[in-house]
Formats: C-alpha cells, sequence, structure tokens
C-alpha cells in the first residue's frame, strides 16, 4: 500500500473509534489524563514558605522590562558579575590563581599553535603547470579553478591544519618552486 492509502486508512480508524460512544472516555477520565501530565502541572513548583510564594508571583505578573530591571538590580545588589552567554568559562580566568613563575611557564605553551592557516605567496613561472596540478589535487578543484587559484596568488590555500600536515603541504609546494607560508 502506499502511504497516502496507509494514512487515509488510520485517519478512518481513529475516527471510528472517537465516533463510537463505547469506545469514548469519560470526562472524567480527559480531566485526569490532563492533569497527569507533568509539564501542564504547576503542584510541584509551588514553593513551600508562603514568603516566596507571594514572591514568585509578583515575578511572574512582570512585563519583561520590569523583569530585565529586577535582574539588573538583583545584580548590582548582590554584586553577581554578568556571565558571557554560553554559561561558564572553564578557561585560566576561571582557575584559581597560581605562582608567578607558572603562569611564565604556561605563557609559551598557551601561545604555541595547533592549527595553521597556509597561503600561497607566490610560484615561480617556471613551474607554473605542475604547481596547479598540485593545487588541484589538494584542493580537488578543477583545472580551470586551480589555475586562477594559482594565478591570484597571494590567496589563502587551507585554513585550521594541523602542523604536521601544513609542514607537508609547505615543503611539496616549496620542492615544486611556490612560496607557501603558515600562518
Amino acid at each position: 500500500m502506499s502511504l497516502s492509502y496507509q494514512s487515509t486508512l488510520r485517519r478512518c480508524a481513529c475516527a471510528a473509534k472517537v465516533s463510537s460512544p463505547y469506545l469514548r472516555p469519560s470526562v472524567a477520565a480527559l480531566s485526569q489524563r490532563r492533569t497527569s501530565r507533568r509539564w501542564q502541572t504547576t503542584d510541584a513548583a509551588s514553593p513551600s514558605n508562603p514568603k516566596i510564594a507571594t514572591i514568585v508571583d509578583q515575578i511572574s505578573q512582570l512585563t519583561l522590562l520590569e523583569t530585565a530591571d529586577l535582574v539588573s538590580s538583583l545584580k548590582s545588589r548582590l554584586n553577581i558579575p554578568d556571565m558571557p552567554i554560553g554559561g561558564f568559562s572553564v578557561g585560566p580566568a576561571a582557575a584559581p590563581a597560581a605562582a608567578p613563575a607558572e603562569e611564565e611557564e604556561a605563557a609559551p605553551a598557551a601561545q604555541e599553535k595547533t592549527l595553521f592557516n597556509l597561503k600561497l605567496q607566490s610560484f615561480d613561472a617556471a613551474a607554473k603547470p605542475k604547481i596547479i596540478k598540485e593545487i588541484k589535487s589538494m584542493l580537488g578543484l578543477s583545472l580551470v579553478d586551480s589555475k586562477k587559484f594559482v594565478e591570484s596568488a597571494p590567496k589563502m590555500m587551507k585554513e585550521g591544519v594541523p602542523k604536521e600536515e601544513g609542514e607537508k603541504i609547505v615543503e611539496t609546494l616549496k620542492g615544486l618552486g611556490a612560496v607557501v607560508v603558515m600562518e
């Protein structure tokens, strides 16, 4: 059976179930089903403290602008710093203060890049056909696009290349007569 016939058959079966007075659920059963759904209930969210309950009721009646003012005034009164969008940062700012000697040792390690951008700076005119073929195989371009790419040097070849792979590409193109820079 095709999908349209199956969906029509399902609709007819559902309509037959609902139209039958013996299969219809009672009003009490429907109301119980509605309130038993967790996302529709508010019983679990109601606080036990009446003071908190009144505050929650008052906050829920605020407009969006009033809520924004409330948040900013609470931040200033409670000395809560603004958090960047995306939650907590796990970077060096969140780490406890370290000794100055440890920071100096960590600075060169943090500055060492692992991903590089490769840029075709220039090429030897005699080696142009070889470079075009290599660019074609490396970047997966057509021959015409590879020729245009090489002729438009200096141009970015690849971005976010690991150091080992980048060094291999630089050596290969350097052997052919091109000047490639890892940035």
